[in-house]
């Protein structure tokens, strides 16, 4: 599990060359990550540290699902503003402890918060703009908006 915990901050905090895609239209580099939801069974772990979205799907080649992927994958930079890993489970026969917990009904995306509370539930794919607003009304986004913020002291003080 380790090891794992040492992959998803890599990859949150660092565009590691694995994950970079050259976007056709811009030409820059942005970092995506996907992580199956068999990788990582515990939201505990990432508590305080990275805001889970876990989407399930009853197949990979559901559309609704796919639809989700592309939302994400073209907002990559916000994302990693706010701390986002995705997580995915589109095997409903595995019946991992993510599907135990969150019971979800064909396809459904779920925003974890830092603090571990369920965020958002939404049965069908969700624009990425509306997801990191609900994600940046939450204090635990306030407050990291607030201590990013830097207060210049003017030169005659």
């Amino acid at each position: 599990m380790k090891s794992f915990l040492s992959f998803v901050f890599a990859a949150l905090f660092a565009a590691s060359p694995a994950f970079a895609q050259d976007d056709p239209v811009t030409g820059e580099t942005s970092a995506w990550e996907e992580i199956t939801a068999s990788d990582s069974d515990n939201l505990n772990d990432f508590l305080w540290t990275a805001r889970p979205v876990v989407v399930f799907a009853d197949s990979a080649e559901d559309p609704r699902f796919a639809q989700q992927m592309l939302l994400f994958e073209g907002a990559a930079k916000e994302l990693r503003e706010r701390d986002v890993v995705i997580l995915t489970d589109t095997d409903p026969s595995m019946s991992g402890a993510l599907r135990k917990a969150l019971r979800p009904r064909g396809f459904m995306l779920v925003l974890i918060g830092k603090d571990g509370g369920i965020k958002l539930r939404k049965a069908s794919p969700w624009d990425v703009r509306e997801l990191t607003r609900v994600i940046d009304k939450t204090p635990s986004r306030q407050r990291e908006v607030r201590e990013r913020r830097v207060i210049p002291l003017s030169a005659s003080e």
